[in-house]
């Protein structure tokens, strides 16, 4: 079973590639092919240019997983890909300081009938990637710091997939043997409270132990409490709580990646306590969430969050045959198209570079779903770095992929045109008449400038990501439509005899 997650926008996107891959009239070239003049090899001719490509992996991978963008955390076993391992990190907090548990002038500790009834995190599901047969097994943990890198104090560290984790404290699940399982088949299911009109749908709640919950309302910040006052401010608050992991638990058969937001309000800690309310013992809530602004005093800061995310690959080829494309933190072709350097000046009409899907012989293409974006970017030359091409990634706006005028003019668009640059993922039958899919990019003005202006043909790199940034340029990431560690496709090399990667141009002499 597979939960999709994917753009509310990727809909029309989808239904438009549908109309431009089905109702070709003139040509075979996918994008826009409606607008394309007859290839009648008089006036209009057609090439198919071969491309060498070649297999590489992102190592370090410098994915850069912020706290707004949805979590990942599980265990896939990948026939084709491998393993993925991924964890989330985080730290709930209270709305306010002095923080109470109850109202104000409650008197909480001590008072016969009252006290903590349970503590339960919450974490708002957002969806899965992998095989929900089998329900994942996680523990969770508090975050155990030592100097000199404190996790709770790294608010404003840029991590990445690849973040080293923190020292992990003792298991706080209560459950026994310490384990959580979550079947996300059952997070639909609506949860009621034992008490009121509260009730929670779509949220995985983990009950923690009870000697977590008595050290959080032993943190009560009330006029009769002695010890640790804990919730006074936001500094003695991350003296007692660094944090807490979700962290998989290997060897439990488990085969898929949960995906969770941590800034939604269903993400929380929940505090279930008793009270005396006229002598009557009431069971009321209140939570910790996750502070991801300050909140206008200088005693409440943001919290700090991290995904790690590993892979362990089994198997890559070299790249000519097969090309193996994992969505980030994940791995990359290099493509180099030996013919554009010579091509002669002529009219380019299209310009298409075909990304053809190898069928998956595994059986797991239901569960280990395709990406649902590639991207292509240039080689900067003589430099190891990167850029985007030029032109094509949206020609209704004026971008410079070499930044020539940064004051004036953004070395990448405002937002991709994907209906006229391509790159999402669309079905297509292949050669033996098979369903299948494919991604294809139109380059023609890239193409056109090589030709006309004699701009280098330069290097191309072929990926899925999550997100990228050009650090010569900048140190924020651009986003780019999937999720983090969400999809892998095996598509065709440049010398694959029925899924060829290639160039198709159309085009006229001058």
């Amino acid at each position: 079973m597979q939960k999709r997650i994917l753009p509310i926008a990727i809909i029309a996107i989808s239904f438009i590639s549908l109309i431009g891959w089905n109702c070709t009239k003139l040509d075979t070239t996918d994008i826009g092919s409606d607008l394309l003049p007859a290839v009648d090899n008089v006036h209009t001719f057609a090439d198919t240019l071969s491309i060498i490509s070649t297999q590489g992996v992102f190592s370090p991978d410098s994915t850069f997983i912020s706290r707004t963008d949805d979590q990942a955390f599980g265990l896939n076993n990948d026939p084709v890909f491998g393993q993925t391992n991924a964890s989330v990190y985080f730290q709930l907090k209270p709305n306010f300081y002095p923080y109470y548990i109850g109202n104000s002038g409650d008197t909480l500790y001590g008072s016969p009938g009252a006290g903590v009834d349970s503590v339960v995190l919450c974490l708002k599901y957002k969806g899965f990637y992998g095989d929900s047969s089998i329900p994942l097994q996680v523990r969770v943990f508090d975050i155990a710091d030592n100097a000199p890198y404190l996790f709770r104090d790294s608010t404003n560290l840029i991590k990445s997939a690849n973040f080293a984790a923190p020292n992990l404290g003792s298991n706080v699940v209560f459950n026994p043997g310490g384990i959580a399982s979550i079947d996300v088949r059952r997070l639909a299911d609506t949860v009621h409270y034992k008490y009121g009109n509260n009730y929670s749908v779509n949220t995985i709640r983990i009950r923690l132990s009870t000697a977590y919950a008595l050290k959080l309302y032993d943190m009560d910040t009330v006029a009769s409490h002695i010890f640790n006052n804990g919730f006074r401010s936001d500094s003695l608050f991350r003296q007692f709580f660094n944090g807490l992991a979700v962290v998989p638990v290997a060897g439990s058969g488990s085969n898929q990646l949960i995906y969770t937001s941590l800034v939604e309000p269903e993400t929380k800690i929940e505090i279930h306590y008793r009270r005396k309310n006229n002598g009557i013992t009431d069971t009321l809530m209140t939570s910790l969430v996750l502070n991801s602004d300050f909140v206008g005093t200088s005693n409440n800061r943001s919290s700090s969050t991290a995904n790690r995310i590993t892979r362990n690959r089994t198997f890559l080829p070299s790249g000519d045959q097969e090309v193996y494309l994992q969505t980030s933190p994940g791995t990359y072709a290099n493509l180099y198209i030996p013919a554009l350097a010579t091509l002669s000046n002529r009219i380019i009409h299209r310009a298409e570079l075909i990304v053809e899907e190898v069928p998956d012989v595994t059986g797991t293409a239901d569960k280990f779903k395709q990406p649902n974006f590639l991207y292509i970017e240039l080689k900067d030359s003589g430099t190891l770095k990167w850029k985007p091409i030029y032109y094509d990634l949206n020609p209704a706006q004026h971008y410079d992929p070499d930044y020539k005028n940064p004051a004036s003019i953004s070395f990448y668009p405002a937002n991709v045109d994907f209906t006229y640059f391509g790159g999402y993922l669309k079905e297509k039958k292949d050669v033996f008449g098979n369903p299948g899919h494919a991604y294809t990019f139109n380059i023609s003005k890239y193409v056109q400038d090589i030709v006309t202006n004699h701009r280098t043909s330069s290097e191309i790199r072929l990926s899925a990501p999550f997100n990228f940034n050009y650090p010569q340029y900048s140190v924020f990431p651009i986003g780019y439509g999937n999720n983090v560690a969400y999809g892998r496709v095996k598509v065709g090399g440049g010398n694959n005899p029925n899924y060829r990667l290639r160039l198709r141009i159309i085009y006229s002499k001058i």
